[in-house]
């Protein structure tokens, strides 16, 4: 203190001459002399005028701010509490005691006899400005009552704080001179200043607690943050009870608290959003002046580096080539650009300036310490010097590290909370751009791609803006460093500087390399994960086909590639690291040398070297962190440019749709012209259209016509050119494609509406649900998977109806809601729901349809011909001018001719059995069992399917009494099983599986080489602790040049050695880790590939891809680095504790006390962090989904105008994700807190104990050891950081894992091969044949036996859930048999490979499934035909023009899930697949709404010529096409009921019969057939 307090007191000489303060105290004010002894004191002038000035100026200064807020006064005070009362008593007294001063010296002066000598002015003016002071105090306590939300101030804590230090000088003074005199000598003094002193403790320690009013309880329960007192917000004393929680127990979602209204996404977001609005504003202005400027802007492309999310359908743009790509670098700059990092400034700026703040004092505070072990050094030299001095420099050295430590954790919180909120900003801000965006601005972004906008690139503002401050602290810490360093060494600090400056361009030519692999190594990884997507979504194909191995080997190549990649990066990585640790041994050494060698006075001292090497140790960060960051904002750059984009495009125009109640129609469209978007041709053209209240209205025209585009008009999707539409009153929407959300079956309904009972069930009922809801295990309350996975088509379809049924309003926009859905059903629909007698008959509805019979029931018929209106009319009058309606009729009534229509014509599109019988009494046939575990084992994978217009069809198949359904309700009714989250500590067998895949040698090399590395560092800094004697021993002589020379050699020897055994581990780490990835990665592709079907039908794709994304990333990149960084840092703590001990053995007993504190507060912490950073990453993936849901329902949402209710749900995911990722920002606030009072802790012993044994030390081995223990606080930090990161990264090794040892199915090939030329008869055998899907559910198949004999054509017909499809999957043992066995020519299925078996059949299957890549893969993968054989078989199957027309023939590439062809051409290049295998059978399942009829046609006669020769099944979905079979196989729960030819089976009048008058086929027609 004494340097501090003399400068203080030399200011003060200067201000005012020290005379008139002796005279105002009446004694001496400052002498130096006071200080030279042993036992030194402060003089009492001092005393009463700096140490009382100080607090109370502190107090005064603070006033203005209180009382603001007493006179303010907002919201009635909270009520009076025992801590108010206990501090405005203290604050009371303390006034008495002060008033009681002054009159004692009143009393003395004035009352005594005149005899007595007057007191000096300081006893009157002290009394009176500390009774000020309290007067202050109560108004200020009662200022703090008033302020809302208050519960304590830290001001006052402060006060109180230097109050009680202050205070302590004079209290040991008087304590001082009592004892030297042996009495008291002024007792009233003596007893007011003791009292006060206990007030001021006892005042001191009720302003550290915190004063909850009673009305705040309950949110401090929720939120313990608000009721945290100023001592527990600065140490997260707060988050104790968290981490005490996590501790005991894994935390789970509902252990967390409740966010504070300022971290609520809401606030956040309104916030950020009116901000937004005026900087977009004024970008847009600026963007409107440059367009209007003439001059060229600038080009510039943007590289996106998009990563693959989970695969979801949206709109995606063909790619059309280069053309494509001039465009877009023309495109790129035109949005309004350079608004968004304002608007972030202005949103959080208080947030900004005050972490700035704390950075600051934190910079400049870090420079003191090296100050302060100079003078420690300097200290042990002295011999002379009193005790004292060394350990006011131990408590000095704690003091600063303990305030640095605070302000540091201020900063990090301000910034960490400052980005998640940034990020939070933006994902909302995205989300609600994604709500009102134009259709144009839509197609620009494909639905991955905005789902990057929410993860990717808001994590890359989060990321960067928790750094934003080095921007200016680094160049700070660096300029600061180089002046002290000059302070200390003269100019041979820029020989040292010289060698960093150097370091800078290599480190940014390593990082631009690294940059440039690292992009490839994403262009890989995505390529990767593309080809992985598609063999999860085809994988029911792959296995059908036999054609895992071509994939598999597909993806090892890329991954070949990327493991390459990943070699090179290692590589560069490990000369990165040399670089680095070579690099400060380097600087200390040019800098060293130079100053030794400059001139031969130069002697380097301990003082010197240690202060310099401390201050090395500072620049280290700020000079590795400025590449590092600039990096990070040139990604952020893009990220910036990519957010800009979307965030700035073009809404929707609110203008298009009026709601004018001036018209008397319901719908009008005003001679409309719309478009998809701006410049492109009109999809609708001059269209005007009336609609007249509660009418009927179909819409019809052939495929293409713009019925869609016209419905999407009326809802205002589409960019207008010219017109506008009138609606009046509230719409509903039915897609031609439902769209389904994650929930349950009610709320897919209610949509947001409040639940009616009876309206509910009547809608149900009309809507034909009733049997559906029998069969869902929960009923109405059955959770419905992504994308409604475990529904069939029909099913989806229906319920997206009921949706609209039940929202009451006033249009109905139906868009063919009845294609996906059978003959009956759709008869019933028409008839209760839509049609003249229908729910909705008061209503107006528009209906798009294919479905002939029901046009004579609408009011009025609108034919559409390329986009335009043609005919408007009732059906008779159209029928009978023979125009376009005429045409539309023979096309569709193509079929019919097969069959005599009857009078109002024959729906056509009979499509798929529901579970609904026809006629009146609408039950489900059969019981099946409940429909989720039917999903489960229906046939597979063609849920994934949803992007053809045909729907997905599930059939639930097998049947089991009604009766246990009830009792095992909950059973099914969760389809898809929440994933597993780990929990607790990862199991140590984890670590040595990965070691193991590391390969046991490279580990071992690996971490001998890092501790020899070790061994050399300590071994430099013994060394030059030595050098530094070498000042004492050649005091005042000439230092010898060869010693000099011996000294700088090894110092640089031992640092490049260091460098040199780092690089050596870091490349065996580098080998090991790819060898490592490479093994695990092909163990997870080896098994995926193997594992039964029921797998997948279970499992979300998205579930298995992250095990191949995100799962597979961590393995690669991020473990090797956090292994080898938690090894570095092991060996760096063992090394500091190795070395302080070396110098202080005392130092080794406050070892174990420190350890066992630091190992509980590390477990404590880990367990929370690593729980908290699970829950993060579970409770992120809702968030995704919900916005991959809303965009893929954007036009169901806005029709029905709840954007926002979106909106809210929205906010209500994100808050759910924010409240596991405050606490984990505060989690590591509080271990820092912790580790870092830990490790200050080490460096007062070591300094104490260095002060104790001072006279035994050498000064270079104190220097040695307190810089060591500066240093340790860092990598304390470090390694409870890395060891927490550790484990949370091997949980990526546990997930692979996982999946690796899963079961699989039967071998590929086994040992007894069939011959090569089997099947040559084609003959099939089933011989009490029984199968079920999985060993807990009923037979699906129950005792099948029959005889197929060669080239026999055989239907087989049965309603939903009979055991159709079953039937093929037994064929190619996707399931195996329960019992029984089938024959193929003799020879037992089950005993041969599956590839063996599975390659001699062939299957046209029901979803024409194709993959990207060239056509001439999706029809050969294999490469086994020539090119000429594939022209025949496309030629056979009509597709030879088609392909000969595309530019590169059979090297077209087909876009990701065939998007770029047409469904009827893919149904087609299936065909073509089955013409290249030529088998002897062939199954059909028979595809349904996906093909026109035309297609169909092609199929149908190519089958029957070119397949004449083979045996071929037919699964039926429209009797017509298997009448001619030889026989017909009628099944029905799993048996075969009848099994003959059509004419028998008509004339027996069975099942068959019942069905063919079912779907209108009469006796004769059939005959006639």
């Amino acid at each position: 203190m004494s340097g501090h307090l003399s400068g203080v007191g030399a200011h003060l000489q200067a201000a005012m001459p020290a005379a008139a303060l002796d005279e105002y105290c009446g004694s001496t004010f400052w002498n130096a002399s006071f200080l030279d002894t042993p036992e030194p004191d402060l003089p009492v002038c001092l005393e009463q005028t700096v140490l009382v000035w100080l607090p109370l100026g502190f107090l005064w200064l603070c006033g203005p701010w209180h009382l603001a807020a007493l006179f303010r006064g907002r919201g009635k005070p909270s009520q009076v509490s025992r801590l108010y009362l206990s501090k405005q008593l203290v604050a009371g007294l303390l006034f008495i005691i002060a008033i009681a001063g002054l009159a004692l010296t009143l009393g003395e002066d004035y009352g005594a006899p005149s005899g007595a000598g007057s007191h000096a002015l300081v006893f009157y003016v002290n009394p009176i400005i500390y009774a000020i002071s309290w007067m202050l105090v109560l108004l200020y306590q009662e200022g703090v009552r008033r302020r809302e939300g208050a519960v304590d101030s830290s001001t006052l804590f402060l006060f109180w704080l230097l109050l009680v230090c202050c205070d302590v000088f004079p209290f040991q003074t008087i304590l001082r001179e009592a004892l030297r005199l042996g009495e008291v000598p002024d007792i009233p003094r003596y007893s007011l200043f003791y009292a006060s002193f206990a007030l001021e403790l006892v005042g001191l320690v009720l302003s550290a607690l915190a004063d909850v009013p009673r009305q705040a309880a309950e949110v401090v329960k929720k939120n313990p943050e608000a009721g945290a007192a100023f001592l527990s917000r600065i140490t997260f004393n707060w988050f104790n009870s968290m981490v005490v929680n996590g501790y005991k127990r894994p935390l789970v979602q509902e252990d967390l608290w409740e966010l504070k209204e300022a971290d609520s996404t809401s606030q956040i977001h309104r916030h950020f959003h009116s901000h937004m609005e005026s900087q977009l504003g004024a970008a847009r202005l600026r963007y409107a002046k440059k367009k209007s400027d003439p001059r060229p802007a600038k080009q510039n492309g943007v590289s996106q580096d998009v990563l693959m999310m989970e695969e979801m359908e949206g709109k995606k743009k063909d790619k059309k080539g280069k053309k494509g790509k001039e465009e877009k670098v023309k495109e790129d700059e035109n949005y309004p650009q350079g608004w968004l990092i304002f608007t972030i400034f202005k949103c959080f700026k208080r947030t900004l300036i005050e972490s700035a703040f704390f950075k600051l004092l934190q910079d400049l505070l870090a420079f003191v310490s090296p100050q302060l072990l100079k003078l420690m050094i300097s200290f042990t030299k002295n011999e002379e010097a009193p005790d004292w001095h060394g350990y006011m420099y131990s408590v000095l050295l704690v003091l600063v590290a303990v305030l640095q430590s605070l302000f540091l954790q201020q900063y990090f919180q301000r910034c960490f909370v400052l980005g998640m909120k940034v990020r939070t900003s933006i994902m909302a801000a995205v989300y609600k751009k994604a709500l009102v965006v134009s259709n144009s601005s839509r197609k620009e972004t494909t639905v991955g791609e905005t789902v990057n906008l929410m993860s990717a690139d808001a994590q890359r503002f989060n990321d960067i803006f928790s750094f934003i401050h080095l921007l200016w602290s680094c160049p700070l810490q660096i300029l600061l460093a180089i002046v002290f360093l000059w302070l200390e060494l003269g100019p041979s600090v820029l020989a040292g500087l010289a060698v960093m400056v150097l370091m800078v361009p290599i480190n940014g030519f390593l990082a631009t390399k690294a940059r440039k692999l690292q992009i490839k190594n994403m262009e890989h990884k995505d390529k990767r994960l593309k080809i992985m997507n598609e063999i999860l979504n085809g994988m029911k194909i792959l296995k059908l086909f036999a054609w895992e191995p071509s994939f598999q080997t597909q993806v090892e190549g890329i991954r070949g590639q990327e493991l390459q990649v990943m070699r090179k990066f290692a590589y560069l990585n490990s000369f990165s690291t040399f670089i680095f640790y070579c690099a400060p041994s380097l600087v200390s050494l040019a800098t060293f040398g130079v100053f030794v060698a400059v001139s031969s006075e130069n002697v380097l001292d301990a003082e010197k070297a240690f202060t310099s090497i401390a201050l090395f140790n500072i620049l280290r960060f700020p000079l590795t962190m400025l590449p590092m960051l600039i990096a990070i904002m040139v990604q952020t750059a893009v990220s910036k440019k990519r957010l800009e984009k979307f965030l700035g495009g073009d809404d929707l125009d609110p203008d298009i749709v009026r709601h004018d109640s001036s018209f008397n129609t319901a719908v009008s469209i005003c001679d409309g012209t719309f478009t998809w978007e701006k410049e492109v041709d009109p999809v609708l053209k001059n269209i005007s259209l009336d609609v007249g209240r509660g009418k009927l209205v179909a819409v019809v025209g052939a495929v293409g016509s713009g019925k869609s585009s016209l419905i999407s008009a009326i809802l205002g999707e589409l960019h207008s050119v010219k017109g506008f539409v009138n609606l009046q009153g509230s719409v509903a929407y039915v897609p031609q494609q439902a769209w389904i959300q994650n929930a349950t079956l009610r709320d897919n309904i209610l949509f947001g509406g409040p639940h009616d009972s009876d309206r509910f069930q009547g809608v149900l009922d009309a809507c034909a649900l009733g049997p559906d809801l029998e069969l869902l295990p929960g009923r109405d309350l059955t959770e419905i998977g992504e994308k409604g996975i475990n529904l069939s088509g029909g099913q989806k379809q229906r319920i997206s109806l009921a949706r609209a049924a039940y929202s009451h309003s006033d249009i109905y926009l139906l868009d063919d809601p009845l294609s996906a859905v059978d003959s009956h059903v759709g008869k019933h629909l028409f008839r209760e729901v839509i049609g003249p007698k229908g729910l909705l008959k008061d209503k107006t509805r528009i209906l798009v349809t294919h479905g002939v019979s029901f046009l004579p029931y609408v009011d009025e018929i609108v034919v559409l011909v390329e986009g335009a209106v043609s005919e408007v009319g009732s059906y008779q009058s159209l029928r009978a001018t023979k125009g376009a309606f005429s045409e539309f009729l023979d096309t569709y009534a193509k079929e019919e001719n097969r069959q005599q229509a009857p009078a109002a014509g024959v729906c056509v599109c009979v499509e798929e059995e529901e579970e609904v019988s026809g006629g009146e009494d609408l039950q489900a046939d059969c019981a099946p069992e409940d429909v989720v575990t039917g999903t489960l084992k229906r046939e597979g994978s063609i849920r994934r399917s949803l992007r053809s217009q045909g729907s997905v069809r599930l059939r639930s198949n097998s049947s089991s009494p009604k009766k246990e359904l009830a009792t095992d309700m909950k059973k099914g009714q969760r389809l898809i099983e929440k994933e597993t989250m780990e929990t607790g500590q990862v199991k140590f067998s984890m670590y040595l599986q990965y070691l193991r895949a590391v390969g046991w040698g490279y580990s071992t090399m690996m971490f001998l080489m890092y501790l020899v590395q070790n061994v050399a560092f300590i071994g430099q800094n013994l060394w030059l602790s030595d050098w530094t004697t070498d000042s004492v021993d050649y005091f005042n002589m000439t230092y010898p040049a060869s010693k000099r020379d011996t000294r700088v050699g090894v110092f640089g020897a031992l640092g490049v050695a260091q460098g040199l055994f780092v690089f050596l581990g870091t490349l065996f780490m580098a080998e090991g880790s790819v060898s490592a990835s490479s093994i695990l990665h092909s163990r997870l592709l080896h098994t995926l590939l193997r594992v039964p079907m029921v797998f997948f039908d279970t499992t979300p794709t998205g579930r298995v891809v992250n095990r191949f994304a995100k799962d597979i990333f961590t393995v690669d990149e991020a473990l090797p680095q956090c292994f080898r960084s938690w090894i570095l840092c092991l060996l760096g703590v063992v090394g500091t504790l190795f070395v302080i001990c070396l110098t202080t053995p005392t130092f080794a007993v406050v070892i174990i006390p420190l350890a066992v504190v630091y190992y509980f507060v590390q477990r404590f912490y880990v367990g929370t962090s690593r729980q908290l950073r699970r829950l993060d990453s579970v409770s992120r993936s809702p968030i995704y989904s919900h916005f991959g849901e809303t965009v893929a329902g954007l036009s169901v949402i806005r029709a029905y105008g709840h954007q926002e209710r979106f909106l809210k749900h929205n906010e209500t995911t994100m808050d759910e994700n924010i409240k596991s990722v405050y606490p984990w920002i505060v989690s590591n606030r509080w271990l820092a807190i912790r580790l870092e009072f830990l490790g200050n802790l080490v460096v007062f012993f070591s300094a104490l104990f260095a002060v104790i044994a001072r006279k035994k030390l050498d000064s270079g081995l104190v220097g040695l050891s307190i810089s060591y223990s500066l240093n340790v606080t860092q990598t304390l930090n470090w390694l409870v950081r890395m060891t927490s990161e550790l484990e949370t990264n091997i949980v990526a090794v546990e997930r692979v894992s996982e999946y690796s040892e899963l079961e699989t199915e039967a071998e590929w090939a086994s040992e007894t091969r069939p011959p090569a030329k089997w099947p040559d008869a084609g003959r099939l055998q089933f011989d009490n044949y029984k199968v079920r899907y999985r060993p807990e559910l009923d037979l699906v198949l129950n005792g099948i036996s029959c005889d197929i004999s060669s080239t026999e054509k055989i239907g087989i017909v049965g309603r939903t859930g009979a055991g159709k499809s079953s039937l093929t999957n037994c064929l190619f043992r996707i399931i195996e048999a329960a019992e029984g066995r089938i024959l193929i020519d003799g020879i037992d299925i089950s005993k041969i490979g599956l590839h063996d078996l599975r390659n001699r059949l062939t299957i046209i299957p029901q979803d024409p499934v194709l993959f990207s890549g060239s056509l001439r893969m999706n029809l050969d993968p294999f490469e086994n035909f020539s090119d000429q054989e594939i022209w025949i078989a496309l030629e056979l199957s009509h597709l030879k023009e088609y392909v000969a027309g595309l530019e590169k023939g059979l090297q077209y590439e087909v876009s990701e899930g065939g998007e770029n062809l047409s469904v009827g051409q893919r149904q087609l290049l299936c065909l073509g697949r089955a013409l290249l295998r030529k088998s002897r059978i062939l199954i059909l399942d028979e595809a349904t709404a996906a093909v026109d009829l035309e297609t169909d046609d092609l199929i149908q006669t190519t089958i029957r010529k070119e397949f004449s020769h083979c045996t071929v099944l037919t699964i039926a979905h429209r009797l017509q096409s298997i009448m001619d079979s030889s026989r017909v196989m009628v099944l029905d729960a799993g048996r075969i009921v009848e099994f003959d030819s059509p004419e028998n089976l008509l004339e027996k009048q069975g099942y068959f019969y019942a069905m063919t008058k079912d779907a209108g086929i009469t006796t004769g027609e059939a005959t006639a057939l």
